[in-house]
């Protein structure tokens, strides 16, 4: 997992793969504001990017999950998110897989050794395929938030 603010990677970049810095170059360069809220092909099926319009919701609500064939770079445009982070244990039990039809695995509550990520406007988490991740946790209270998440094909971060 990578945990940054698109202020700072400038700095770090250059000892990502070239597939990585692209991910992040396209956050760089778009308002998000703006942009509709669908699905933006960057490189065909080995990087593109989908703008969402969410609602965040308590903890115990959010579902862990896990992908195989892509990283997730998740990217918080407005409002503020929490992630739940773990790394990979044996012991998970799924509660939904749907890695066949949309490379992702869901699993009951119990994730061991989770950490939370806030995240405010301008910051991103990267989770490869070994972390685990729960999405759009709400701080105190549900809200509204605008993020991007790209999806970087596996294959390609040894290129």
């Amino acid at each position: 997992m990578i945990f940054g603010n698109l202020k700072s990677w400038d700095q770090e970049s250059s000892m990502y793969p070239d597939i990585l810095q692209n991910a992040i170059k396209f956050l760089q360069e778009n308002d998000f504001t703006t942009m509709e809220a669908k699905k933006y092909e960057i490189d065909g099926d080995k990087l593109f990017a989908m703008v969402m319009d969410k609602e965040t919701s308590p903890k115990e609500e959010r579902a862990p999950e896990a992908h195989v064939d892509y990283v997730d770079i998740q990217f918080l445009v407005s409002g503020k998110e929490i992630i739940g982070f773990a790394k990979k244990t044996d012991g998970l039990v799924v509660k939904e897989d749907k890695l066949k039809e949309k490379d992702i695995i869901k699993y009951t509550n119990e994730v061991p050794n989770e950490m939370e990520l806030k995240l405010f406007p301008g910051d991103f988490a990267v989770f490869f395929p070994e972390d685990i991740h729960r999405p759009l946790c709400a701080f105190d209270t549900p809200g509204k938030v605008r993020k991007v998440v790209v999806k970087v094909k596996v294959s390609e971060l040894c290129k």
